[in-house]
């Protein structure tokens, strides 16, 4: 039995394929940018700046309130990415149903 060629040059061109990108790129860069910008503030602002070497609460310095925010951001982008993924599942079947892909 022939199984069915997929056209890959086709697929990647049309508009169901092209709105999944776009959707994924709109998504995942700004939240990259985001992640890496606030990640990489903790030891840039420590080494340059003593106000993060202040106390905040008690003995507890405003360097450390960063640090537990930064699992806090990290822990929060992991939710919001796994609701939004449920969007993209739906994008990537309706294309897989266009192509006449497997799982269509």
């Amino acid at each position: 039995m022939l199984e069915k060629q997929t056209d890959y040059n086709k697929a990647v061109t049309s508009p169901t394929f092209q709105e999944l990108l776009k959707r994924k790129r709109a998504f995942i860069v700004p939240m990259a940018i985001f992640f890496l910008t606030f990640y990489f503030l903790l030891p840039l602002l420590t080494a340059y700046f003593e106000f993060l070497n202040q106390p905040a609460l008690g003995a507890i310095t405003w360097a450390w309130i960063f640090a537990f925010a930064q699992f806090v951001m990290t822990w929060t982008l992991c939710i919001v990415y796994t609701r939004k993924a449920q969007q993209f599942d739906k994008l990537t079947e309706d294309f897989k149903k266009e192509i006449g892909g497997v799982g269509s």
